[in-house]
């Protein structure tokens, strides 16, 4: 990617992909602050999903997350789409599969570059492409005992 200005800070980075993760364990916000500094990014966006009480005028109780053995490939995949079409100093991305309370944090995404546009950008591309393409799927489970499948991709 060619630089916006003369300084090599406004390049995207070497290895931009800091942390890609698909865990059963509880996310850290903070580890993914800690993954996406970088002393030449003016601009850090954040994505923090959580696990809310309702959906589709139904109560939710909780849900569950389970992804395809291909789902950290197509992480990458969808990391360097980002990386490739901006100017991406640090990225991660970590979603959580397993069961989930209501508040829980399903997802976290960060994306840092040279400027706070190119870092909302591309923040929301990474956060869109990953519920698109990335086999996860949610089981969500309602108040009144039914129940719901929904897919990611």
């Amino acid at each position: 990617m060619a630089p916006m200005h003369d300084h090599p800070g406004e390049w995207a980075a070497a290895a931009p992909i800091r942390l890609l993760a698909i865990r059963d364990t509880p996310l850290s916000v903070d580890e993914v602050v800690r993954a996406v500094e970088d002393d030449a990014a003016g601009g850090t966006a954040f994505f923090v999903g959580t696990v809310r009480n309702h959906d589709g005028g139904q109560d939710v109780d909780a849900l569950g997350y389970s992804c395809h053995p291909s789902a950290q490939v197509e992480l990458r995949r969808v990391a360097e789409k980002v990386v490739a079409d901006f100017p991406v100093r640090a990225l991660a991305a970590v979603h959580r599969v397993g069961d989930l309370g209501v508040g829980d944090i399903a997802v976290v995404v960060a994306v840092s570059c040279p400027h706070r546009a190119e870092a909302f950008e591309a923040c929301r591309r990474l956060i869109d492409d990953l519920k698109h393409e990335v086999p996860i799927w949610k089981h969500q489970r309602f108040s009144d005992g039914t129940e719901e499948w929904v897919g990611a991709c």
